[in-house]
């Protein structure tokens, strides 16, 4: 089933934004189509524009946010019915509370309420109803478009990234394999089960996994580092409140990169013993992640295609977490931190 954005994303607060200021400014042209110009417009009728419309619009976000994940499921013809529908329903039924409420402030009573009163205005606001879904469907098209571009170009990127590091990563797991087939079968053997399990991994669409999952492929990735750079590599975990871990998600590969930058700045620069620490913690409803490890800097040669690597994790991150996603590094005192904070659903 083909993944869709196209109501998914309208409960963030940008496009809540967007569809208020559109939305008053629709309500503006309805105004001033009724009175002809400018000097005829009357305020209270471009207020009362205003009130129904986005009154609308928030109901209308409002359902669709309850119905996400149902409506996600659905081809983009379906979609588009349902919200159609949904929104024509919306405006049928406002267009009587306010009829029925209308009446009952002038005569402080229901009785004498007739159809023609209860459905009055209804055929009219229900063509309102076309021409502002006509508006919104085009604005959500337009958003979904973009963002399915973003996602392409962003996992075309991804896609040239794991080409550049697959090779690198392969030829020199490979030869330790080799190496240690002779004076350690057994290693070999579980060397190349981690090697097999972490490039499964990376060759499958990197969507959203559970913490545990991520945590347990980049144990897996930095088990093959320890057999080629032995002492050198010391590894600590520290990994709060552990229970959520099987249920809070995080896009795949994303601790990897991180890891291996801290591999190949850090532990592979230094002769001695170096020590890269995980935290990972997760709060109520935030994702806390925090790697440290010595580095020196090398202006000389920096690795081709890594920076690419980690603004992907970036990226990536942004894409199924919004602008909430904070992203840092700092560097300083011989020692290198990468802090990655998000909030998961």
């Amino acid at each position: 089933m083909r993944h869709s954005y196209f109501f998914t994303r309208v409960g963030q607060s940008q496009h809540y934004l967007e569809l208020f200021i559109a939305g008053n400014i629709l309500s503006m042209l309805l105004a001033l189509a009724e009175a002809q110009s400018w000097q005829a417009l009357d305020p209270v009728r471009l207020i009362l524009h205003m009130l129904y419309i986005n009154w609308i619009l928030l109901s209308f976000t409002a359902f669709i946010g309850l119905l996400e994940k149902k409506i996600s499921q659905y081809s983009l013809s379906k979609t588009l019915l349902i919200g159609f529908l949904l929104l024509q329903g919306i405006i049928f039924v406002t267009t009587l509370s306010m009829n029925v409420l209308i009446y009952f402030g002038q005569f402080f009573t229901l009785n004498g309420l007739s159809a023609g009163i209860l459905f009055h205005g209804v055929v009219l606001h229900l063509s309102y109803g076309m021409l502002l879904g006509a508006f919104c469907f085009r604005y959500l098209f337009i958003r979904e478009q973009w963002m399915q571009q973003q996602n392409s170009e962003l996992n075309a990127r991804i896609q040239a990234m794991q080409a550049r590091i697959h090779p690198h990563f392969l030829f020199n797991s490979l030869n330790n394999v080799i190496s240690l087939i002779a004076i350690d079968p057994d290693k070999a053997e579980q060397m190349l089960l981690n090697l097999s399990r972490l490039f499964r991994a990376s060759l499958q669409e990197l969507k959203l996994v559970s913490v545990r999952d991520e945590v347990d492929l980049c144990q897996r990735y930095l088990d093959i580092e320890q057999i080629r750079l032995g002492d050198r590599l010391h590894v600590e975990w520290k990994l709060v409140n552990e229970t959520a871990f099987s249920r809070v998600q995080i896009p795949l590969l994303t601790l990897q990169p991180l890891l291996e930058n801290s591999i190949f700045h850090g532990v592979e620069k230094i002769l001695t013993k170096s020590t890269i620490s995980i935290l990972i913690e997760i709060l109520q409803n935030q994702v806390n992640i925090v790697i440290t490890n010595p580095y020196i800097h090398d202006k000389i040669n920096p690795r081709q295609g890594h920076g690419l690597a980690v603004k992907n994790v970036k990226q990536r991150l942004e894409a199924y977490y919004g602008q909430s996603v904070v992203f840092q590094t700092y560097a300083g005192d011989g020692m290198f931190t990468t802090v990655v904070q998000y909030r998961y659903k």
